[in-house]
């Protein structure tokens, strides 16, 4: 077996988490990108999802309960921003970001009192769960479907904003929010559907992960969260390219680790290159650079 043939799984699966990764790191940076507000519950939404499809899938067949679950947290979304941070928007931007952080612990908090801390074995998708070889490399199809799925999701998603009212609205919040505000934009429903967008693809990034990654606890969302995250920071957060950018490369990368034998240091290259980003530059690799009036 030469040295491309044993890298090749590798790359499959981290492309494959990158797409997974892109999915909720694209509810970070929009949410960021219009509020300066780092949606600290935002993994843990992703999480609920994966347990929503459990119950779901228990009771209903699944051309029922992947659609409900998809509504039931984009719902989760919806109500998270009404009750948590609609009446913080005059707050200063701290007394937001703990209330981030409350909700996150809230919701990883319900789940354990739901559960019981038991893990939840996530249901088999047919089709996505089936396996194909590809050149020397046997994976799941779900594998090649995920970042085919992104790119296109992604793309839906730049034409909504690049070529609708609603987006020009969303471009004219991130760009000035309140200067947006005075033109009559309506900044809650741009905030609302910001939110609504973001939990969609969670909720879509959940159904991929777990059929990989068939295990759902509590807290199994906090590190693609995390790396999620740090993909959007990488990319230069608010940018949405960025974002995808900075996630498939993210996963690449980790997956190229456990391919030369350092697993235990997979974690801590995603970390490390954010602190190396941050030194280097700051605003990511396709932030724009503020500049700051006095």
């Amino acid at each position: 077996m030469n040295g491309f043939e044993r890298l090749f799984p590798y790359l499959l699966a981290g492309v494959s988490v990158g797409g997974q990764y892109a999915l909720i790191a694209i509810g970070y940076t929009m949410v960021y990108g219009i509020l300066r507000l780092i949606n600290f519950a935002h993994g843990d939404i992703f999480t609920v999802a994966g347990f929503f499809m459990v119950y779901m899938s228990a009771t209903m067949p699944l051309v029922v309960s992947i659609p409900l679950t998809i509504i039931l947290t984009v719902l989760l979304g919806f109500t998270v921003e009404r009750v948590a941070y609609k009446p913080l928007r005059e707050a200063p931007r701290m007394s937001i970001m703990i209330s981030a952080i409350g909700v996150s612990y809230l919701l990883q908090n319900l789940m354990w009192y739901v559960t019981g801390g038991l893990a939840k074995q996530y249901p088999v998708l047919p089709w996505l769960s089936n396996s194909v070889t590809i050149l020397s490399a046997t994976t799941k199809i779900v594998t090649i479907v995920t970042p085919l799925l992104t790119v296109a999701l992604v793309l839906l998603l730049l034409q909504l904003i690049n070529h609708t009212k609603t987006g020009m609205a969303m471009r004219a919040v991130s760009r000035d929010f309140e200067t947006a505000k005075l033109m009559g934009i309506k900044i809650d429903r741009v905030i609302s559907i910001s939110f609504i967008i973001g939990s969609f693809l969670a909720a879509a990034g959940s159904l991929l992960y777990f059929t990989n990654y068939p295990t759902v606890t509590p807290t199994v969302g906090a590190m693609p969260g995390l790396k999620a995250f740090v993909a959007a920071v990488f990319g230069g957060i608010g940018s949405i390219p960025g974002a995808v950018v900075g996630a498939f490369l993210i996963g690449i990368s980790e997956n190229l680790i456990k391919a030369f034998g350092y697993s235990t240091f997979s974690d801590a290259f995603t970390f490390a290159l954010l602190i190396v980003i941050l030194l280097v530059r700051p605003t990511g690799l396709f932030g724009e650079k503020t500049i700051d009036k006095v």
